[in-house]
């Protein structure tokens, strides 16, 4: 059974590392993989203690145990990776505490446009959808890319008539008004009169995004990710959460990889990707390669945010360099719900 020890899981025969603070996991030496391994995040940024309220704390561990209850509870029924990932993030979609689908961050424009991938790790097949602005849930768009086009992004108008041919449900886009982020979209309208938009886009308005990574009992591994993408971004910008390679990568060979953070420096790094070329190419355990790059490489070029990630034994890691991530992981016999850098 997996232990939990100074925010490492930790499974019998193996030791910590010391060498940061990130929450990792080592790799299992000469043992049975675990019937199922599932871990989610809520997106990464300045979280911390001063400025979260016990009422608000309380009602994001409250979701993100939610959330990991079902996507748990699939995987122990047997279900696929994929079933459990989407069902999790269309959860988090659902729920207005986080910037994703129902809680997406307004643009500019005061326009809600969202992103969306997911990706197998038995075939390398994946789906995304980018820009779209009123498929209800994105996640089911991107999977529905993913197993009934012969595509693997579509964006924007496009992206949203191939959901409404798949009969996947669609909003007006006032569903996803939420006077939470229109206050925050003002406040960065204000900031940029006083600083400019790219000073602005340097502060806290850049995080935000969900994702799920999971191990099934047949041994593949799945990754998905959705999000309303960057306070008060202007252009259709497009960050790195429907991007394969840089927000979200799934290959049996090595693990699934969800990200979270400023998505122009993930695409930049194709941080997803790397992290399980390493563990291909070097030899990497999911602990050295995740550290490598979102503690050592990510932090020397400025990159702010954190990954979650499962490899083909079942080891969990969710390192991050900001203050916080809202995250939390599951294996049989083991689970926990994380906020604030120092758990």
């Amino acid at each position: 059974m997996a232990l939990i020890l100074c925010g490492i899981l930790i499974f019998p025969g193996c030791s910590p590392s010391s060498e940061n603070q990130s929450t990792t996991a080592q790799p299992i030496a000469n043992m049975e993989r675990p019937a199922y391994a599932i871990a989610i995040h809520g997106g990464a940024g300045i979280i911390t203690r001063d400025r979260m309220t016990p009422e608000k704390e309380t009602a994001y561990r409250s979701a993100l145990d939610t959330a990991l209850t079902i996507g748990e509870n699939l995987l122990k029924e047997g279900a696929p990776a994929l079933d459990a990932i989407e069902a999790t993030i269309v959860y988090l979609e659902n729920n207005p505490l986080f910037n994703a689908g129902k809680g997406a961050v307004f643009t500019h424009d005061g326009t809600n446009e969202m992103d969306a991938s997911i990706m197998n790790g038995k075939t390398q097949e994946a789906g995304a959808v980018g820009g779209v602005t009123i498929i209800k849930n994105p996640i089911k768009a991107a999977r529905a890319v993913m197993e009934s086009s012969n595509h693997v992004m579509l964006v924007g108008k496009g992206a949203e008539a191939f959901a409404q041919s798949q009969n996947l449900e669609t909003v007006d886009p006032s569903y996803f008004k939420n006077e939470f982020r229109w206050d925050a979209l003002q406040k960065a309208l204000e900031k940029e009169q006083q600083t400019g938009y790219h000073e602005v886009l340097k502060e806290e308005y850049k995080f935000g995004t969900v994702g799920c990574v999971a191990l099934d009992k047949d041994g593949n591994l799945a990754a998905g990710t959705s999000t309303g993408g960057m306070t008060n971004k202007k252009w259709n910008r497009i960050g790195d959460s429907p991007i394969i390679g840089a927000g979200t990568y799934a290959d049996n060979a090595t693990c699934a990889v969800s990200a979270t953070g400023h998505g122009e420096f993930f695409i930049r790094y194709v941080v997803a990707r790397e992290i399980g070329a390493r563990m291909e190419y070097l030899g990497e355990s999911l602990e050295d390669a995740a550290n490598a790059i979102v503690m050592k490489k990510l932090v020397e070029k400025g990159g702010e945010g954190g990954i979650i990630a499962v490899d083909k034994n079942g080891n969990i890691a969710m390192p991050h360099n900001s203050p916080g991530m809202y995250r939390g992981f599951a294996v049989p016999g083991e689970r926990a719900v994380k906020i604030f850098g120092d758990e």
